[in-house]
């Protein structure tokens, strides 16, 4: 089993071991199931799920309907050693109910359209959240979202349409309307930790390029102030000045603060920065005599 129906089964199977316990509830439920589970054969309306829980589920209410409703057991041949579970619903007939008013017995078809046609993608590689159903059961199952106040995408795949989710908010209503906490939870943990490494990632990305400003702005200063030393001579600069200059040749790999804590006495980050700048534009003026003549006899 991937890790994507894993996670299906783990949600579905506890929204099936969930009976809801008010009458009108259960009613929603076992016409969504169905609704969303039951094909027709041969004349028969026909439930069929792979999952037991919800087949447990499926009987429970059936039964209340139709009284002592077998389950046959049988085998998905798409699916290698795969067992269906199938209940008898009776003669085949349209589906023409309307959809539920109150919003409980809404979100009690929504969860069955979720047992049986539902599924929740694994979040480590993306949020996914998708209803898989025929034409008019898509829209039905379209209304019912819209009705919790979100807006799913479609698209169809091999003939049938699916309703889907990228969006992990809306996933997120659409699991507390249908009642899966649990999955919730498990969501907003991954959510949490990719958060986590997300600001860690781009802390650590600045950091490296602070690192990789500073040491060429490091190696600038070190080439200036060996032209500067040669050209004018440090020791006609002042000594504050020429302390800057000595401690940069020095410690070409040191940052301004380590240089500052060098000083004497020492000084600050942006004190030393000042001058710093201070000696970079004495060697700018220096340099430009020199330029301008190497412009010109070109």
């Amino acid at each position: 089993m991937t890790e994507r129906s894993r996670l299906s089964a783990d949600v579905k199977d506890a929204l099936a071991r969930d009976v809801p316990a008010a009458p009108a509830l259960r009613e929603a439920l076992r016409r969504g199931l169905a609704r969303y589970g039951a094909v027709d054969i041969a004349g028969e309306r026909v439930f069929r799920t792979r999952r037991p829980a919800v087949a447990r589920l499926a009987r429970v209410l059936f039964d209340e309907q139709h009284g002592g409703t077998p389950v046959r057991r049988g085998h998905d041949a798409r699916l290698y050693r795969a067992t269906t579970f199938e209940i008898g619903l009776g003669p085949a007939a349209p589906d023409t109910a309307s959809k539920p008013r109150r919003r409980n017995e809404r979100r009690a078809e929504l969860r069955a359209a979720f047992l049986c046609a539902g599924s929740l993608a694994a979040p480590h590689r993306g949020y996914h959240l998708e209803f898989v159903a025929s034409g008019a059961g898509a829209e039905r199952i379209a209304a019912l979202l819209a009705a919790e106040g979100v807006s799913p995408r479609r698209m169809v795949r091999k003939g049938r349409t699916v309703v889907y989710f990228k969006d992990l908010d809306a996933i997120v209503t659409v699991l507390g309307a249908i009642g899966a906490s649990s999955a919730i939870l498990h969501l907003e943990d991954v959510r949490a930790v990719k958060e986590t490494k997300n600001r860690i990632h781009r802390l650590v990305n600045t950091e490296a390029a602070n690192v990789v400003r500073a040491a060429r702005a490091a190696a600038a200063q070190r080439d200036a102030f060996t032209y500067l030393a040669d050209a004018y001579g440090l020791r006609n600069l002042s000594p504050a000045l020429r302390e800057a200059a000595q401690l940069r040749l020095a410690h070409p790999d040191e940052t301004l603060a380590e240089l500052g804590r060098r000083c004497a006495p020492p000084v600050g980050k942006a004190t030393l920065n000042g001058r710093i700048a201070t000696l970079m534009r004495l060697v700018k003026r220096l340099r430009r005599p020199r330029e301008e003549a190497e412009v010109s006899s070109v």
